[in-house]
């Protein structure tokens, strides 16, 4: 990145204050007028030797959303527990068999991000979010809807998960 001693002590600045990366991309541009993606300030962060708040969850092979905050498989291991691996559903929220999420380290084709919910009664489905920022839902099973509870508790895992990888 091409950015003079002001700017970049302006960047340290703000991950010592505990900015994630999406807040820092929208001050960069607000405060400093520059147009950055979200990638680019990742290697901005990378290039100035930072480690953000939001860097944590990034680490892991992948990500669940639940409360519990170990790590999916080997520190350093690209894919957590394996290529063949699929993420185990943990419990979310203290209630155990209620719904789990996960988050596709590769999203699927037209996604820009994706994973797998799996409901309170067992069923599961796929989730992503397309390029206009709409959210799907597929469910394995044809026809099922999940009760409106297990919804509003998946809206709220997803939301905070994306927000820690900085969507």
């Amino acid at each position: 990145m091409n950015l003079d001693e002001a700017q970049r002590k302006k960047v340290t600045e703000w991950i010592e204050q505990g900015l994630k990366l999406a807040e820092i991309q929208s001050r960069l541009g607000s405060e400093l007028g520059l147009g950055l993606t979200y990638m680019d300030v990742r290697l901005l962060v990378a290039e100035l030797k930072l480690t953000p708040k939001d860097a944590e969850p990034l680490r892991t092979g992948s990500s669940l959303l639940t409360s519990s905050a170990e790590p999916q498989g080997a520190p350093g291991s690209p894919l957590g527990k394996g290529p063949a691996a699929e993420p185990e559903p943990e419990a979310s929220f203290g209630e155990p068999g209620r719904v789990s999420v996960s988050v596709d380290q590769l999203a699927r084709a037209g996604a820009v991000v994706s994973g797998k919910v799996t409901f309170s009664d067992g069923n599961t489905a796929s989730w992503y979010f397309d390029q206009a920022g709409r959210l799907g839902l597929s469910p394995q099973k044809a026809g099922y809807r999940p009760a409106p509870a297990d919804l509003q508790q998946f809206q709220m895992l997803l939301e905070s998960e994306l927000a820690k990888l900085g969507f």
